[in-house]
């Protein structure tokens, strides 16, 4: 018999992980798979809904949360995909806040315009997958 690896996964320890039966990150040899993170409070309560700037600013710092856990960093992002509510009318500010938070580095990225998503009023959903192997 051969040892079984121990699983690095991070949760925020909110109800709908369980609900749901989902980690918000496992990490897979060098890389870790982020769940789309959304803007929820250190509760797990949604919040700022109809929001976009607050909510991207919200799901931000919980991507953050994720890659902390990891010791990893924004410049070990490899992909991302942004799921939009109104993605016309969003786009500017989705640009906006997208080279706000990774400055100089540049992820391969997958845009989509949604029609909704999880919560009454969640307009911005992102998912990463991260390479610790990169120079943080």
């Amino acid at each position: 018999m051969g040892t079984v690896a121990a699983i690095d996964v991070f949760n925020h320890e909110i109800s709908a992980e369980s609900d749901f039966g989902y980690s918000q990150a496992i990490k897979s040899g060098d890389l870790i798979h982020v769940s789309g993170q959304v803007s929820l409070d250190e509760a797990g309560e949604f919040v700022h809904a109809d929001d976009f700037a607050a909510q991207l600013k919200q799901t931000h710092i919980n991507l953050d949360k994720v890659l902390a856990h990891f010791g990893a960093t924004r410049n070990q992002v490899i992909s991302q995909t942004l799921y939009v509510v109104d993605l016309r009318q969003n786009a500017a500010a989705t640009m906006e806040g997208n080279l706000a938070y990774f400055g100089g580095h540049r992820p391969v990225s997958t845009v989509l315009g949604v029609t909704d998503l999880a919560f009454s009023g969640q307009v911005i959903e992102i998912g990463f997958v991260v390479d610790t192997k990169l120079p943080a």
